[in-house]
Parts: structure tokens; C-alpha cells; sequence
């Protein structure tokens, strides 16, 4: 832990004393409270505020609340009636009124006491939220996908690396055994050299209406414009089921759930995917409403290994469904011996006995998490790299946003992965980055 952290236990420490010294009184201190009976110690707990508790905000909370080594103190978000649903669902938990609720991410914080924090915000605040984080000290949890830029992914990976922040991405397939146990597969030959990975992600929606309707009470519609462009308030412009949607706020599924997928095949690519890459997709997008993000795009990506990754959005191409079955979501890796294909619901390959096969003590093991949750506390305690850590985070995000810019400008794009830039293509390039309204900038 931080010294801010360790500050705390210091604290903790002389409080437990002076609860020893006043053992005369008729108070009963479970054993649990001071760390005995397998229980961990309010000092040895990471203490974790959550930024953004919408739908997916507060499932992510449950699962820190639901790990004995974290303890939630505050809340924030620009609707009210989320934070103060998530404060009351905070407290009922423990049993206590100890959760603060905050309207502005900037005062939760301030808070010294604070070691982590959970950022569950729109994506377009993802990246904001999380540098206000790293430099005020604190640890990250930060929700897929990251920024809605590269140059917001590259001065985040800066700030964390300036501060020695302990990350976690919200692509918690990491920490489930399938996607580790497919990846070994293709990164130890048992598929032979893997020429091939396709991955395959649900596409995004279309429509959305445009009549403009009073701001509700219950939202300060300015904050949670933030650094987008400003828009007068329309019928749902603020809902989970379309500001995904909409590229002031995000840039669809191609990224939102394809950074899933796409996370696990880089993953078990290796090498082969680290090097210098061409893409070149067609992508479709819808002509009216408020929706304006890709509803469902074809992408190839050679890359310089001679490794291809086909990316798809959308129905499942008639192969796919015939090689892998009727659930082909997910990431199939290919090789001259057999194939391995994953998804969350299972993991199958051809032919089956690959998946008996026992990788070796002298053979890649990938990092190993069983919960993604637990992994971040785990890592902020030892001050270790998580299961997937910002590099990695980067990288996966990387691959999201050449897909988007490759279909939006109809043409083949070549990306440079060192000088992390877009080979002779100023207009695609100019799509690296993108401005923030005012007061709001990196």
C-alpha cells in the first residue's frame, strides 16, 4: 500500500490500542475486526471510492463489495438518483451509513483516505476521470474501453507510469480460465503456428430519437456533457442504450465490446501481433437518428509476422458458425494442427484432445487471475502488475480505434507501433485525437 495508506493503519493501529485500554467497558469487538478468524483487518483493507454508478458501474462496485479485502467509502455521479441508489446499496451492505456520496469526481478525490478507485463513468470521461485519478495518487479500475482518442490513451499511460499507478482494464475475460487456457494453446504450438485469429463482437444499434425534451431533475446535464461537444438535451441522449452510440460519447461497439475479444486474441497472439500492421474494412453506419457509430464492419488486419486477424461486428459470417457451431462470438485462434476457439460460454477446438493437452513447467504460463476484482486489491497491496495492466490496455485500445478509422475513411490504413502513428495518411491521422470542450483538456 501507499504511504498515505500505511498513514491509515498507523492510525487504525493506536485505535485498536486505545480499544485494548478501555477493555474494562462492556463492549463486545468481534475477532473479525481485528483481523483474526480469517477475516481482514479494516487497515489491511483497500479503501475504494467508485466514479460512475450507472448499470455497469454498479455490477463492477458489487464485485469489490463482495471482496473482504476491499471496503467502499464513496460514490459519485451526476445523476442523483444513481449515486444515492449506490450509497444506500453501499451501506446496506456493511451494515452502516459510512458511504459518502459525491456529485463531482473531483472532491471524492481530494479524499485521503481513498487508495483506489473504480471508474465506471461514459466513455468519454473514462480517460479524465482516470488521469484526475493517477495523479491524485490513487490506484485504478478503469471500465473498457478506455479513451475515445489515442492521444487520451497515450497521456494516460504516461501519467500511470509517472506515478507508479497499479491498473486494471475492465477486460475481465483475463481472469477467466477458457480465455487463459485457449491463449496457452495457441502461444506453445499445440495449434502450430497460429496464422489466423478471428474475432467476432456483437454489433452496435441504430436509430434513437432526436426530440428535445426538459433536462430532467435529476441530471446536471452540463457535467455529464463534460469535455463533449455541446448538444441540446434529447428523449434518452443520457441512456446506457444509446449514448454508446453516439461518437460525442463513444465510438460504438467496434470498441465498447470488441475491446473483449480483441483484448484476448492479442493476448494469446504473441509476438505476431506486436509488430507493424495494415487494416483495411468495410463497416456500416446508419443514416438517421441519433445513433451514428458503425452498426456492423469487416476489418483485416495483416500484420507484419504474416499473422491475419479477421474483426467482425455483426452476424456471424456461415464459416465461422460451421468451423466453431452456432455460437461463434468470440476468438477462434488457427493454425496448420487444429483450432481453438473461446468464448464465455465455452471453450471448444478441433481436434478435442487439444484441450486435454497439459502445458508444460518450461512452457508459457500466462499470468494467472481468477477474479478481476481480487487481482486489482492483490496488486495495490504488492504494488504488482495486474492481469491486465495499462500497456496492454493501450494496445487492445489501439486496434479499436485504427478499426473505426479504417472503415470511416473507406481506405487501407499501415500503423507504425513504435512510433505509434499512421503511416503517410494525414487524414487518418488526424482522427488520433480529437478536442475537448472548454474547461475540460488533458
Amino acid at each position: 500500500m501507499k504511504n498515505k495508506s500505511i498513514n491509515r493503519r498507523q492510525f487504525l493501529k493506536k485505535a485498536s490500542y486505545t480499544a485494548v485500554g478501555a477493555a474494562a467497558f462492556p463492549h463486545i469487538i468481534p475477532s473479525s475486526a481485528l483481523g483474526k478468524a480469517g477475516g481482514i483487518a479494516p487497515s489491511n483493507r483497500v479503501v475504494m471510492g467508485c466514479i460512475g454508478v450507472g448499470s455497469q458501474g454498479t455490477g463492477d462496485m458489487q464485485n469489490f463489495l463482495n471482496q473482504e479485502a476491499a471496503q467502499v467509502v464513496a460514490v459519485c455521479d451526476v445523476k442523483s438518483d444513481r449515486r444515492q441508489a449506490a450509497r444506500k446499496r453501499v451501506d446496506t451492505h456493511y451494515n452502516n451509513t459510512g458511504c459518502k456520496e459525491y456529485h463531482d469526481f473531483r472532491e471524492l478525490l481530494a479524499r485521503d483516505d481513498i487508495d483506489a478507485v473504480l471508474i465506471a463513468s461514459t466513455d468519454h470521461w473514462h480517460v479524465l476521470h482516470a488521469l484526475a485519478a493517477a495523479r491524485a495518487g490513487k490506484d485504478i479500475y478503469l471500465e473498457k474501453p478506455m479513451g475515445l482518442s489515442l492521444v487520451e490513451d497515450q497521456t494516460l499511460r504516461a501519467a500511470c507510469r509517472e506515478h507508479g499507478t497499479v491498473f486494471q482494464f475492465g477486460t475481465q475475460q483475463r481472469s477467466d480460465r477458457k480465455f487463459r487456457q485457449a491463449c496457452e494453446l495457441a502461444l506453445n504450438g499445440r495449434l502450430g503456428k497460429v496464422h489466423t485469429i478471428n474475432v467476432l463482437s456483437p454489433s452496435s444499434v441504430a436509430g434513437g430519437s432526436l426530440k428535445r425534451v426538459p433536462v430532467p431533475e435529476w441530471l446536471d446535464y452540463d457535467f455529464w456533457l463534460g469535455p463533449a461537444p455541446y448538444e441540446p438535451y434529447t428523449e434518452e441522449r443520457c441512456s446506457n442504450k444509446l449514448w454508446w452510440f453516439h461518437s460525442d460519447y463513444a465510438i460504438g461497439w467496434i470498441a465498447g465490446w470488441g475491446v473483449h475479444p480483441l483484448d484476448i486474441a492479442l493476448w494469446g497472439g504473441g509476438e505476431a501481433v506486436t509488430g507493424p500492421v495494415e487494416l483495411e474494412g468495410t463497416g456500416t453506419f446508419p443514416e438517421d437518428g441519433f445513433c451514428d457509430t458503425a452498426t456492423e464492419w469487416r476489418i483485416v488486419l495483416k500484420y507484419a509476422s504474416g499473422l491475419i486477424m479477421n474483426y467482425v461486428g455483426g452476424p456471424q459470417p456461415g464459416e465461422w458458425r460451421e468451423r466453431y457451431g452456432k455460437d461463434a462470438h468470440g476468438i477462434g485462434f488457427e493454425g496448420p494442427d487444429g483450432w481453438v476457439h473461446v468464448n464465455r460460454g465455452r471453450i471448444v477446438a478441433e481436434p478435442k484432445s487439444l484441450l486435454d493437452s497439459v502445458i508444460g513447467p518450461d512452457e508459457i504460463h500466462l499470468y494467472e487471475s481468477n477474479n478481476h476484482a481480487r487481482n486489482l486489491l492483490d496488486c495495490v497491496k504488492s504494488r504488482s502488475e495486474t492481469v491486465c495492466p495499462i500497456d496492454a490496455a493501450v494496445q487492445a485500445d489501439i486496434v479499436c480505434h485504427l478499426s473505426d478509422i479504417t472503415i470511416r475513411t473507406g481506405r487501407k490504413i499501415k500503423w507504425d507501433p513504435v512510433k505509434e502513428e499512421i503511416v503517410n495518411d494525414a487524414e487518418a491521422s488526424r482522427r488520433l485525437t480529437r478536442s475537448m470542450r472548454s474547461p475540460w483538456h488533458l
